[in-house]
């Protein structure tokens, strides 16, 4: 079998670049040959990334190239799909290169704004959308969306290295509540994760938490504004933004953490989640998108109302005063997550590539 796999790839760190990156290797270690097709790849030359108008057009002429290259050799295009700009410019030129090529296309869609962005588009993406062999998504929140639309879909879930990111003890540690607790964020410091949110909620946990930390990993476009807002609640000595933070340091970051928060406004299956529930590390998140079919609230994971620091705050505040409960949501979380290890994914996807195959011909 040869895939030709489309999507980005870090850096930036992100989940759909990680995921990328990671299946191309799971696909290989099965003997799978995989033609990897970067929909992020540097700027040539260098100094055009500065100009937003025309470096654009730069990325695009070799992308397409090196698709109608790979569209000779390879079976199948598995295209990691999102939303806006991204789908017009690189997934549906992958659906009609290989609808000239005569190559069935598998879109993974994933982007969490994906109901605003097929309501408005519907037009222009659903002729491209008709012509692909299998749509699939990690989520029931996006499989419901495209349900919507009127586009059956098969739901193969995200997936977790539980090699990589495990407990550091198959027993769950009690927060340190009388020496520092360690919150954790891991998610881009862009607009849509309202990290501010997050700093301000911190804020108030540390009134009746004097020793606790904040770390912060991630890069992006609000980090001097974030940093200006730690100052000015005076948490700077409390607060530590990591930047980006490469598999192995943030392997351990999880696994000294006490409670992992997520801030998102928009959501489908932030796989910084799954990676905490891996290392049994008890999540509060807000509840949009995909989140609430993601985990459970009060049994996987607290969930909580977007753009409130209290209601957050106190989230946190509950994992660190209730040991026991705490303990019980970390285990129910590691076990739901055992769902997305490779051994369970492999099944879904090989099936699906097989079939895509099968009624070529």
């Amino acid at each position: 079998m040869h895939i030709g796999l489309v999507g980005p790839l870090p850096p930036p760190s992100g989940g759909m670049a990680n995921q990328t990156r990671q299946l191309a290797h799971l696909l290989t270690d099965e003997n799978i040959q995989v033609t990897l097709i970067q929909v992020n790849a540097p700027y040539y030359p260098q100094w055009i990334e500065k100009f937003k108008g025309i470096r654009a057009f730069f990325r695009l002429i070799p992308y397409l190239y090196k698709l109608w290259q790979a569209s000779h050799s390879v079976q199948i295009f598995h295209v990691m799909a999102n939303s806006g700009w991204s789908w017009h410019l690189f997934s549906a030129p992958v659906i009609w290169i290989a609808y000239l090529r005569n190559k069935p296309v598998i879109i993974n869609y994933r982007g969490g704004e994906a109901e605003a962005f097929l309501n408005k588009s519907i037009f222009w993406v659903r002729p491209s959308l008709k012509r692909v062999s299998a749509i699939i998504v990690p989520s029931a929140f996006l499989k419901h969306v495209f349900n919507q639309q009127g586009f059956d879909v098969t739901i193969v879930p995200n997936i977790i290295d539980l090699d990589r990111f495990a407990a550091q003890t198959q027993e769950w540690n009690v927060p340190k509540i009388e020496n520092s607790p360690h919150i954790i964020l891991t998610r881009n410091l862009e607009s849509i994760y309202d990290n501010a949110t997050a700093i301000r909620a911190f804020s108030i946990v540390k009134k009746n938490f004097p020793n606790a930390k904040l770390s912060i990993a991630g890069s992006g476009p609000e980090k001097l504004m974030l940093e200006q807002l730690v100052d000015d609640l005076n948490l700077v000595d409390s607060v530590t933004f990591l930047g980006r933070v490469d598999n192995t340091a943030i392997n351990d970051l999880y696994r000294q953490a006490d409670v992992m928060i997520n801030t998102s406004l928009i959501d489908n299956m932030p796989i910084s989640i799954l990676e905490a529930l891996a290392c049994k590390v008890p999540v509060v998140s807000t509840n949009v998108g995909g989140i609430p079919f993601l985990v459970k609230h009060d049994e996987t994971a607290l969930l909580v109302p977007p753009k409130n620091p209290g209601e957050i705050a106190e989230a946190i505040q509950h994992i660190l005063t209730n040991p026991e409960k705490s303990r019980k949501m970390a285990e129910a979380g590691y076990e739901m997550v055992q769902h997305y290890a490779w051994k369970n994914v492999r099944t879904q996807l090989m099936e699906i590539y097989e079939r895509t195959l099968s009624h070529r011909f």
